[in-house]
């Protein structure tokens, strides 16, 4: 059991059980986690936006089809991350997990579906995404097909052994990679036709917030990780010491944009995004304060995820705004 606090309020979010989805479909739309797909989403209107600002004319079809590629990637990704660390004991020896946010979907350890039943679904899912990479590639090119296979391959790899990215201190870049110049890049590539240099220079400071996420999430996972041998940053440095990266990444981020701003590479437009800064230093002094205690993170955590979403947002409408 959870809970979300603002003040003078508490919100209590139960963990899954069998009886709260009387049907298989619902059981399986639940594993995927649909709240936390906006991490998906919100780089694809960054991607649409890219292709915007240089004149061209977005296709409705082809952009709705590449959100649902982007977002099947990443349900599949998040089954699979479940499985694995089902696998490896990580979410079975957790009991310091904030859920929603951290722990895992908790679907194979409450018994709502298998391990075998989570992994068939993934590769299902990873398998739905190829078919829709197939559908892309008349307007996309053959490009598509390796930012495709590399964001797929991301996702396996972030947890499924023998790479297992996330236990060697690759998680970090791993999301940043798929969720910021992977999606991005992907969902210009179909409207664009070609490669181009500015949804590069955009995914850079987004996939930096994402990796922020998977970051602050780590400090209440992080003895049930270490027990298992994950040695993401987050156990290597220890929470005293670790606690300083969250905020060179959140940091990094924002200061990133403004230099991509200053060199030109960006439009100036998109500064709006640092109208998310306040949320991400308020994040990160929660961070500074809590990162030894897990269970006082819990308002760092939908802090982030809102100035990640709130970022992402933002410099999509700055390169609208800059469409000439």
């Amino acid at each position: 059991m959870g809970a979300m606090t603002r003040p003078g309020h508490v919100f209590t979010i139960e963990e899954p059980i069998p009886s709260k989805f009387p049907t298989a479909w619902s059981r399986y739309l639940a594993a995927t986690r649909p709240p936390f797909l906006l991490a998906s989403f919100v780089p694809c209107l960054l991607g649409l936006a890219t292709a915007r600002a240089a004149g061209v004319a977005l296709d409705p079809g082809t952009a709705w089809l590449s959100i649902l590629g982007a977002l099947t990637v990443h349900a599949g990704v998040n089954v699979l991350n479940d499985y694995y660390d089902a696998r490896n004991g990580t979410d079975a020896a957790n009991t310091e997990r904030l859920f929603p946010f951290t722990g895992g979907s908790r679907f194979i350890q409450n018994g709502v579906l298998t391990e075998e039943q989570m992994a068939r679904f993934g590769y299902v899912l990873l398998g739905i995404t190829a078919l829709i990479g197939c559908l892309l590639l008349p307007f996309a090119g053959w490009g598509l097909v390796g930012v495709g296979l590399a964001g797929m391959f991301l996702g396996w790899a972030y947890s499924a052994p023998p790479l297992a990215l996330n236990s060697r201190g690759l998680g970090e870049i791993s999301v940043a990679l798929g969720f910021g110049l992977l999606i991005v890049v992907g969902c210009d590539l179909v409207q664009r036709g070609g490669f181009a240099l500015l949804p590069l220079w955009v995914s850079l400071p987004y996939g930096l917030m994402v990796a922020a996420l998977l970051y602050v999430n780590q400090f209440p996972d992080r003895r049930a990780d270490d027990l298992t041998g994950k040695r993401h940053w987050v156990v290597r440095l220890g929470p005293e010491r670790g606690r300083w990266g969250y905020l060179g990444i959140v940091g990094g981020a924002n200061l990133l944009l403004g230099g991509l701003v200053a060199a030109g590479a960006v439009p100036p437009s998109a500064l709006l995004a640092l109208l998310a800064l306040p949320l991400s230093l308020k994040a990160a002094t929660e961070v500074l304060r809590h990162a030894t205690t897990p269970a006082r993170l819990r308002s760092a955590i939908p802090l982030t995820i809102a100035a990640m979403v709130l970022h992402g947002l933002l410099l999509a409408l700055g390169l609208t705004l800059a469409t000439g």
